[in-house]
């Protein structure tokens, strides 16, 4: 499976070192910063601590435990070369295209299968909050929401009270 990331910020950069770890196979990074300052933000994380491997770049590449992520730099997703390079998914992390017509810009472009980091405005834009309803969605669909951080971080607990005790109402 190749995988594209679209928006290097502090979700693409996570995304990357958890699939590095478990051996996904990322081709490319699509955002608006240079090589030098994308290698700079992935290795030194404020929040996760120092990337413990090798990062480097050069032309319009980051080399990170020596693979080879091509970095390309355009601000519309249509224009991308998902086709070009057979992207399978692209995880949609710049926080900008999270409806089913601007995610579906990817789609145009090449890509099978989007996965939007936020919650999406649109209703059929099916949202996946793992351990609790992962087993509920077609997880085939072309575009997908992981809704966001504070429901992902909430849902699995909340879950557990209403399976167990039943929750009313909440606030969050």
């Amino acid at each position: 499976m190749n995988v594209a990331i679209n928006g290097f910020g502090r979700i693409g950069r996570i995304f990357l070192r958890t699939a590095l770890e478990q051996n996904i196979n990322v081709v490319a990074i699509n955002d608006l910063g240079d090589p030098a300052t994308l290698a700079h933000l992935f290795k030194y994380d404020t929040v996760h601590r120092a990337f413990k491997g090798e990062v480097s770049y050069a032309d319009q590449h980051l080399a990170i435990n020596g693979k080879w992520i091509r970095v390309l730099n355009q601000p519309d997703p249509a224009k991308l070369p998902w086709k070009e390079l057979r992207i399978d998914l692209v995880i949609e992390a710049t926080g900008r295209y999270i409806t089913r017509a601007d995610a579906g810009l990817h789609l145009q472009a090449g890509a099978k299968q989007v996965i939007i980091s936020a919650p999406s405005p649109d209703k059929d834009v099916p949202i996946v909050v793992l351990g609790v309803n992962e087993h509920e969605i077609d997880l085939q669909s072309p575009i997908l929401s992981n809704a966001s951080c504070t429901t992902n971080n909430v849902a699995p607990m909340v879950k557990i009270l209403n399976d167990n005790w039943g929750v009313l109402e909440g606030y969050i």
